[in-house]
């Protein structure tokens, strides 16, 4: 099977890595072929195939290749929720929602969900358990609704 995905220009440096390590190395532990131009096409059988996608997707959306790596175990999985269609100001007033100040509210919601969360772009993306990043998910959710911090701290608390 062949597959493509693009990844922004900026990110395509880290998805390569020093001396292509990194672009080697999802290539061994995916046993697929990667080919990096305009695109990135993976070559290799369909679930390897879609397992490397979705660690260069990741790395895409602000991920170090390291926290990438975590999606090749199965109970792994990546998330990421759009905002592409509000205004830039409204986007910078959520992701400061999100991160909080000096980036308390984003350490709390990670490590109380036990995932890593990237803001990249125009989108937030969550990696972890499939049963955390759902939980991660719903907070993040709730701070994007508008609900107060202590809020969203007190369903935390009840989630976990």
């Amino acid at each position: 099977m062949i597959d493509e995905i693009k990844i922004p220009e900026q990110r395509k440096g880290v998805l390569i890595g020093e001396k292509g390590l990194v672009k080697t190395e999802i290539g061994k532990k995916t046993n697929t072929v990667i080919s990096i131009d305009d695109g990135i096409e993976i070559e290799g059988e369909a679930l390897n195939v879609l397992k490397a996608k979705e660690i260069i997707k990741a790395i895409g959306r602000g991920f170090s290749p390291e926290k990438a790596f975590k999606l090749l175990d199965d109970e792994f999985r990546l998330i990421i929720i759009s905002l592409g269609q509000e205004t830039d100001k409204s986007m910078r007033r959520m992701f400061s929602r999100i991160i909080g100040r000096n980036g308390r509210c984003k350490r709390k919601v990670e490590m109380r969900t036990n995932t890593d969360i990237c803001i990249y772009g125009k989108t937030v993306s969550i990696i972890g358990d499939w049963r955390d990043v759902e939980k991660a998910s719903e907070v993040i959710d709730l701070l994007l609704r508008g609900k107060p911090h202590s809020y969203v701290y007190k369903r935390l608390e009840e989630m976990t």
